[in-house]
């Protein structure tokens, strides 16, 4: 039996546990890391799926990456490249209509006309909105929330906080509290009366999230889709060159040449727990690796479900963490195409502006509504919501010269399948991918013909590759009983966990999920501050 001994060991080597790695190692700290698969990036991967085509497994998009992240880890020298979409989306509609929507302010504003003039001239007030909102909160990302119950310090947290919110304009003080308590649907009704144009702004209410736009707390699903940025734009949404792997095999390098270990194909058995304190990881293989402090980079339901023995914590605190509530409703797809999509709406195979937007084929709010209402009854939506990526438009080189590689981020899919059925039945998930080219097919005829090969995960396969519990792409859903402070549990939002030495530095702790790199972050220094005073305390 081998025993090694570092200031950390981290499980996990997705974006957050190499950013974390990367910034401890920053602080002079010994770090290792451990990851279970044969390559670093946990859901941020990617691979070659089918001869001479790769694309990116699971995460599959850039706007979310913090940009002090990217400046402190120095990831463009580390070889990240970052292309813009040359537009922001697109939405077929029906067979004469499509919405695409460009990034300038004029061509924005004449695209949403086309639909409704009054939607188009409330577009000013709605982003100044969400600017206000954006601008408040923004600041509190990269900050340890106050922690419920931890004395005089947090409640000063807390107090400076409120004192901050309070200083806002009534007006605006309504719009945070809308924003955090309404659904999507509501907020937008508010706003704007078409169908097709609420529709635009609540898909980012419901993308990776297991609701519908009437679900309450999706107008901050949609919120926290709106920090985003590439290459300094504000709002822009872009694609990793190489894919979402080259985003961790940048953190990688990073974290290594800090001095930093990382190992893979090193799967943790169990969280190793002395005397009420986290002591290490034990390795399915037996082997013991003693640190300070053990950082999780994984979902807290997977971490006290299968990591930390039910006798090490108290009942009551493990059944908090294991009823947070999972599910995003998401299926993931990757297809290899012959030619680019025709769409019906916008004729010709000839690369055009729409075909390097973001696809999203959800036209109207009935629709959005439909597919969750659909998946609840049936297990999947019998017309689901599809965002389509074609990577190589942005990237030849993920596919060969002619050929095109396509993501497909899919909603809705129950977590788990009703009436004894499963997901780990291959045929099932065969059986929603065929529902999936269909739907698509419905908009651009030609692109069932097109496919040439594919690659499909359902919420199970999911979480058997990624550790993502029922499929939960954000590692517990961003409802506003688990946000900030509570976080992943009251109590626990201040990324310390139950056993003293134990931390969150994953998705599951504030601000949550998409790739941005800001839990490590946060986490990072909440675990340096502790081991620099020679503790390691909640």
């Amino acid at each position: 039996m081998t025993i090694t001994e570092f200031d950390a060991a981290l499980i996990g080597a997705g974006h957050n546990g190499l950013t974390n790695a990367a910034y401890l190692a920053s602080a002079g700290l010994s770090v290792v890391v451990l990851e279970k698969n044969s390559v670093v990036g946990g859901a941020a991967v990617t691979e070659e799926f089918a001869p001479g085509f790769s694309n990116s497994v699971a995460s599959y998009t850039v706007s979310l990456l913090n940009p002090k992240v990217i400046k402190d880890l120095d990831l463009t020298r580390h070889g990240l490249e970052i292309i813009e979409r040359p537009a922001a989306n697109f939405w077929p509609v029906d067979d004469k209509r499509g919405l695409l929507v460009p990034y300038d302010d004029g061509g924005r504003r004449k695209a949403f006309a086309a639909f409704s003039e009054k939607d188009a001239d409330r577009l000013d007030a709605y982003d100044g909105e969400l600017n206000r909102a954006v601008a408040v909160l923004r600041d509190l990302i990269t900050r340890t929330p106050p922690n419920a119950g931890g004395g005089i310090i947090e409640l000063i947290k807390a107090g400076a906080i409120g004192r901050r919110l309070l200083k806002l304009s009534i007006e605006d003080q309504r719009l945070l509290l809308e924003l955090f308590t309404a659904s999507a649907a509501d907020f937008l009704d508010r706003r704007f009366e078409n169908e097709t144009v609420k529709a635009a702004f609540a898909f980012d209410g419901i993308v990776g999230s297991y609701a519908a736009p009437s679900t309450p707390g999706t107008a901050y699903v949609l919120l926290h889709h709106c920090f985003g940025e590439v290459n300094g734009k504000t709002g822009h949404w872009g694609h990793a060159k190489g894919g979402m792997g080259a985003i961790t095999r940048a953190m990688a390098r990073a974290a290594k040449d800090r001095g930093a270990i990382i190992r893979t194909d090193a799967p943790v058995e169990r969280v190793l727990v002395e005397a009420g304190r986290a002591r290490g990881v034990v390795l399915k293989s037996g082997e013991t690796i003693r640190a300070r402090a053990v950082a999780a980079n994984v979902g807290p339901k997977l971490l006290f479900r299968d990591l930390i023995a039910e006798t090490d914590v108290a009942p009551e605190t493990r059944d908090a963490f294991l009823a947070m509530k999972t599910g995003s409703g998401s299926f993931r797809m990757n297809v290899a195409l012959a030619e680019l999509p025709d769409f019906a709406c916008k004729p010709g195979k000839t690369m055009g502006l729409h075909h390097r937007a973001g696809i999203v084929i959800g036209p109207t709010m009935d629709y959005l509504e439909s597919a969750y209402l659909d998946a609840r009854a049936y297990g999947w939506s019998r017309e689901p919501v599809v965002e389509m990526m074609i990577s190589s438009t942005l990237d030849p080189d993920l596919a060969p010269p002619g050929k095109h590689v396509a993501s497909l981020f899919v909603q809705h899919v129950a977590p788990h399948l009703p009436n004894g059925r499963s997901w780990s039945d291959p045929r099932e998930k065969e059986a929603f991918a065929d529902v999936v080219i269909e739907t698509v097919s419905r908009h651009a005829p030609n692109f069932k013909s097109a496919v040439l090969a594919r690659q499909v995960l359902s919420p199970w396969d999911l979480e058997q590759r990624f550790g993502l519990v029922d499929g939960d792409i954000f590692h517990g859903q961003l409802g506003p009983g688990q946000l900030f402070s509570a976080r992943p549990v009251l109590g626990y939002g201040n990324y310390r966990m139950p056993l003293k030495g134990l931390y969150l530095c994953g998705s599951g702790a504030h601000p949550g999920g998409g790739v941005t790199g800001v839990p490590g972050m946060n986490a990072a220094r909440e675990i340096a501050k502790d081991l620099k005073r020679g503790r390691s305390r909640r």
